[in-house]
């Protein structure tokens, strides 16, 4: 599986540009639908809570004009435990580190406090920027163009663009003006990646993803998943043998595990079938996923745990 654009092929007269899209907004201002069609791949796990992405996400689009390295950023908030102070880290530090920095916000929410703190944020980085206004879909024209004139007052933005990450409207337009901020200079990483994140990695995501899909309240922002065993099958036909995956599902309170395994282990059955058909499209093999809920008083707050979790997303298989 490739990041690549159709018919994208090796460049000849083009000259080809090379560099780092830092994608940064507001929770859920549609940051990882937005690199998803880019990509024309799902690698971001989205839903309709904020705070989905809690890590630095890579993904790599290649084409006949160079390649474009998107960082798919946790929404910036104000952080309540160390886990959320880590997320906005990443975020700060995409700032500081990308070529290009693409401001995210939800035109269907009123400017407010957090938005200005965002774009004071913003307004300091010294790379190249684009406001990117999404979720156009849900607003009228005559709305979107007070949004529009507040941040072209600003001066500190390249050009605003209006989009719509779910249905792509306005994204090619979006993609030809980052490739022409982008530097000028050769592929960061292999042309046939798509992103540099282990697969155990990205098949925990998958498993969150149903998670929040299934819970509501404060249970989305107080589970995380972690993978405890990974086993290879061995021997012969090892492509027919289903890999076998153990995670956890960490919670904070015995009530949220309660809930989340459900009458006679409803609930969890239910998000472990849903995880493993993903997982085996995935993979592209069989699988066997074993689902644990495992109670863990204040792991938001517990830095082993938390540097178990951030490790998932660089060091599993490596």
């Amino acid at each position: 599986m490739s990041g690549s654009e159709p018919g994208g092929g090796e460049a000849t007269a083009r000259v080809l540009r090379s560099g780092t899209v830092a994608l940064v907004g507001r929770p859920n201002a549609g940051k990882s639908t937005l690199m998803n069609r880019c990509l024309r791949e799902k690698l971001a796990i989205t839903s309709d809570k904020p705070q989905t992405t809690r890590q630095r996400l890579i993904g790599i689009l290649s084409g006949d004009r160079g390649q474009m390295v998107f960082q798919d950023t946790p929404g910036i908030h104000r952080p309540k435990h160390r886990m959320n102070r880590q997320m906005v880290r990443y975020a700060i530090e995409a700032l500081g580190d990308a070529d290009v920095i693409c401001m995210m916000t939800d035109v269907h929410q009123q400017f407010g406090s957090g938005e200005q703190y965002l774009l004071d944020l913003v307004a300091h980085a010294a790379s190249p920027k684009v406001a990117v206004l999404n979720k156009v879909d849900l607003v009228s024209k005559p709305s979107l163009l007070p949004r529009m004139a507040r941040y072209s007052d600003l001066g500190v933005f390249e050009e605003i663009v209006p989009i719509s990450a779910l249905t792509g409207d306005g994204v090619d337009l979006l993609l030809d003006l980052l490739w022409g901020l982008l530097p000028e200079g050769k592929p960061i990483y292999d042309r046939e990646l798509l992103t540099i994140h282990p697969e155990r990695f990205l098949v925990a995501e998958l498993i969150r993803e149903k998670v929040l899909a299934a819970t509501r309240e404060e249970l989305p922002f107080s589970t995380a998943v972690l993978l405890e065993h990974w086993d290879e099958p061995e021997g012969e036909d090892v492509e027919r043998r289903p890999v076998r995956i153990f995670a956890s599902v960490l919670v904070e309170k015995p009530g949220q595990k309660k809930i989340l395994v459900g009458s006679k282990g409803s609930m969890i059955k239910e998000i472990g079938t849903l995880a493993r058909h993903d997982i085996e499209e995935f993979l592209a093999r069989p699988v066997y996923l074993k689902l644990n809920v495992r109670h863990e008083p204040g792991w938001r707050e517990n830095q082993r745990l938390l540097a178990e979790l951030e490790g998932q997303a660089a060091s599993w298989g490596q």
